[in-house]
């Protein structure tokens, strides 16, 4: 009997490694992106905690969102969103609280979206060269994670803005406060904000492999 935990033991170091190249890359040419993303994609949602619908869902939604924000805000404001199990994070620049009101209503009207979490901050829009420190950054708290052996790396999603780090996932306190902290360590970051999705310890452990002999 072939023991999962032990074979995902050894891919996620290199497994991840790639896909934060494939993070570093894709702040530069998305096409690149899609093809070094799709070789470990698989893989990856094999591992992850939300449903098979709801990522394809998730996906959906962003790729919805940045249609809708393109064509109500285009160049005004730079907005990224990010969903996660169908909640919406919203993060960047907006010109002022209308913009940043309009935004969230774009996203709130898409078929699918749960909630939408406002973290637009009214301010000029970021540089280039803040915006390559932010992938940097969320580089660096990706391969943390995969550095703590007691967690799943694969259940955090990370996203910077300006030096803030933004924490989603579907994952237990413990994990929670874990990531964080970890986070939280990393040179570079200036505040962390967890917006998880907590459950329980129960849960928790329905998602961890089952013991080689077992079925």
């Amino acid at each position: 009997m072939i023991n999962s935990s032990a074979i995902w033991h050894t891919i996620r170091r290199p497994l991840a490694l790639s896909l934060l190249c494939a993070t570093l890359i894709g702040s530069l040419s998305g096409c690149v992106a899609l093809v070094a993303g799709g070789a470990i994609s698989g893989t990856l949602a094999a591992t992850d905690r939300r449903t098979l619908g709801a990522q394809t869902e998730d996906r959906a939604i962003e790729v919805k969102g940045g249609i809708k924000l393109n064509n109500a805000i285009g160049s005004a404001g730079h907005i990224n969103i990010n969903a996660f199990n169908r909640r919406a994070l919203l993060t960047g620049e907006v010109r002022d609280e209308a913009m940043k009101a309009q935004a969230e209503r774009e996203i709130a009207g898409i078929e699918g979206v749960l909630s939408v979490i406002n973290e637009l901050e009214v301010a000029g829009v970021s540089s280039y060269s803040s915006r390559s420190n932010d992938v940097l950054i969320t580089t660096k708290v990706k391969a943390s994670l995969v550095d703590r052996r007691d967690i799943s790396a694969n259940s955090y999603r990370v996203v910077t803005e300006r030096g803030v780090v933004f924490l989603q996932g579907r994952v237990t306190q413990r994990e929670g406060q874990i990531g964080a902290d970890i986070a939280r360590g990393v040179n570079g970051v200036t505040k962390v904000v967890k917006v998880f999705e907590y459950i329980s310890e129960d849960e928790w452990k329905s998602f961890q492999p089952r013991p080689a002999g077992n079925s």
